[in-house]
């Protein structure tokens, strides 16, 4: 059976492209990059949700807690082998009244329940990876974006590498920073992937997934 790897995330994990307003195709999203990097022995499960966030129910739009998603999304795909959460982004929302350490701690809750999913876990064994996601850039403010999304974002957006760090070590999980290859967002809201961002955090992601 191939290993199975769940991607549990936003808009940048679906594959949102700010420049037509739609979806990077299957050879442009870094979870689909990241299985034809993988090979055949892996099945990368794309699970991303535009406006997803670790904890926080969102009083404009339905569904967008990962906390309360989890259990049947990772029940779903059972046997899990590796979960990889890159969430954040959206908890960043000046509407939330969270900081980066508290959004830390909704990704802590999300965690735990993971682990606690015990039957999804192939050998009953949780294998988790946080990626700090890519900062939001300052010049978001001024693009239509920035009215819905508040002020601070970014400011607490540069915070989340560091708190989570933390909360990977506290919990037993596999920790990389996707600031440390993507470079840049695009120039349109400057907060989403480009092309060149998904396809560099699938090549980082592949190398450290042979070594888990």
């Amino acid at each position: 059976m191939k290993k199975h790897i769940v991607c549990y995330g936003d808009s940048n994990t679906h594959g949102y492209c700010a420049a037509n307003d739609g979806r990077f195709d299957e050879n442009e999203r870094w979870p689909r990059l990241l299985e034809q990097k993988l090979g055949e022995d892996y099945l990368v499960l794309e699970e991303g949700l535009s406006g997803r966030t670790t904890c926080f129910n969102d009083p404009i739009h339905e569904g967008l807690s990962g906390l309360d998603y989890i259990y049947p999304c990772l029940m779903s795909h059972e046997p899990v082998d590796l979960l990889i959460i890159m969430l954040g982004t959206n908890d960043t929302k000046e509407r939330f009244g969270a900081s980066a350490a508290c959004i830390a701690l909704g990704l802590k809750r999300l965690i735990a329940k993971a682990i606690t999913t015990t039957d999804c876990w192939r050998d009953k064994k949780p294998g988790i990876l946080v990626v700090a996601p890519k900062n939001i850039e300052k010049e978001y403010e001024a693009t239509a974006v920035g009215a819905t999304m508040g002020r601070g974002c970014a400011e607490k957006s540069e915070g989340l590498a560091e708190e989570y760090r933390k909360i990977a070590e506290l919990m037993g999980c596999h920790y990389f920073d996707a600031n440390t290859v993507v470079k840049e967002n695009n120039k349109i809201d400057y907060m989403h992937l480009t092309k060149e961002g998904h396809e560099a955090l699938a090549t980082a992601l592949a190398g450290l997934v042979r070594k888990y």
